[in-house]
């Protein structure tokens, strides 16, 4: 085989995939702007972490609720325009924020619009899984999504420094507005992306979800999802994983800023680091999972991110953290990729926005009440303590999945 006919020369080749790498990318740097300023908006204006946990809570039942339909809605919808509608809203919602904040600072306008965003974040993830293999060929899934996590990693190195930045000189305000504006040209770059169209599903199926109506179809994921013997204990570890992790980055941002009494651009800068990661991980996933295959590479990834997140809490200095959370996103990027790529492999396309919806609706559910009790319990007991009981309880779920499908995966 010439390099020109490579699978990873072919993926490089095609116009629809570069051109939604390009949107992504530009997506993902508007996240990881609202990733820090954010919750430094919320500490900002209460100096509570209780608060900033309050705020990721809502979020996340925002996205549980959203997703009870988000596959339902991505399965019957044209999916490149649920995407564009998606990144308009989340334009939208948040350029409120900058334009209210010029004549007032409600902070019940924060619990009301990073919630709906949310909502249309979850939209927006069940729609983006179901277009990769619309885009691409099955045998250059994992590879395409090696690339779009690192293409992510590339703008989330960059726009935490620069929200932190952005931040420091203008405040968290301003670093919400840059957020606003990529999302709608990420929105305009999805013009230029076409996709194949998805296969019908049996006769048999149709008539099923005709007489079941939208609780029929989302059914319909959930059987799926039940079913397969290695999706199932996936989605309860991840929901255990989910729990456990959901609230950290706001415990990190209180490390840094208030147990270490940093400022808002070394926040940034371990944020940034941390997300070096994430690089490594796209370079390195589709190796080793070729390698090991998807169980032990799944599970020996997990426990390494419980290793590294244990470790935040014996230590007090910055540069470590940094190092530290590169781990920890290194760890979750191997992991997140190939539970990913193997859901989009094993699933029929016109069940993939179903079932989708429900491995996320399923194991996010514990996501709210996780990070209200992760980060209450570092309001009480310390942030050092807590990141020490977190880490060893990823370490044991990593661990149990040895005991399930997950391994023979």
């Amino acid at each position: 085989m010439t390099g020109r006919d490579s699978p990873k020369a072919a993926l490089w080749a095609n116009p629809n995939y570069r051109a939604f790498l390009v949107t992504q990318t530009l997506s993902a740097l508007g996240d990881s702007f609202s990733f820090v300023a954010i919750p430094l908006l919320v500490l900002h204006s209460t100096g509570s972490i209780v608060q900033m946990g309050l705020v990721t809570g809502l979020t996340g039942v925002s996205s549980i609720v959203t997703g009870i339909f988000a596959g339902v809605v991505a399965d019957r919808v044209d999916r490149r325009r649920l995407l564009m509608v998606t990144d308009v809203a989340r334009c939208l919602l948040y350029a409120t924020i900058p334009l209210v904040w010029l004549f007032a600072r409600p902070m019940w306008l924060i619990y009301t619009v990073v919630p709906l965003a949310g909502g249309f974040a979850m939209l927006f993830r069940v729609a983006y899984v179901t277009v990769v293999p619309s885009i691409v060929e099955p045998d250059q899934i994992t590879r395409a999504n090696a690339h779009l996590f690192g293409s992510y990693a590339v703008a989330a190195v960059g726009g935490p420094t620069l929200a932190g930045f952005v931040t420091a000189a203008s405040g968290p305000v301003a670093a919400i507005g840059v957020d606003a504006a990529t999302f709608a040209l990420s929105a305009a770059g999805l013009l230029l992306v076409k996709l194949r169209p998805t296969p019908a599903p049996p006769a048999e199926e149709r008539g099923e979800a005709g007489r079941g109506g939208v609780r029929g179809e989302f059914l319909a994921g959930i059987r799926f999802l039940w079913a397969h013997p290695v999706l199932r204990p996936l989605t309860i570890l991840l929901s255990l994983f989910i729990f456990l992790t959901h609230g950290m980055t706001d415990v990190i941002i209180f490390r840094v800023k208030e147990d270490l009494g940093h400022g808002d651009d070394t926040v940034g800068y371990v944020l940034s680091a941390g997300t070096i990661g994430t690089v490594l991980a796209a370079s390195m996933v589709t190796r080793v999972r070729k390698r090991l295959g998807f169980g032990p590479s799944w599970i020996d990834a997990t426990a390494l991110g419980g290793v590294a997140v244990a470790c935040f809490g014996l230590t007090e200095n910055v540069p470590v953290i940094g190092a530290l959370a590169a781990g920890m996103l290194l760890a979750t990027g191997v992991a997140g990729i190939c539970s990913m790529s193997l859901r989009q492999e094993v699933t029929p396309s016109h069940l993939l926005g179903r079932v989708t919806a429900a491995f996320w609706t399923t194991h996010d559910s514990l996501g709210p009440l996780g990070a209200a009790a992760v980060t209450a319990a570092a309001s009480r007991f310390g942030v050092a303590e807590v990141c020490v009981a977190v880490g060893a309880g990823v370490v044991c779920v990593a661990l149990s999945g040895t005991l399930t499908g997950i391994a023979r995966g």
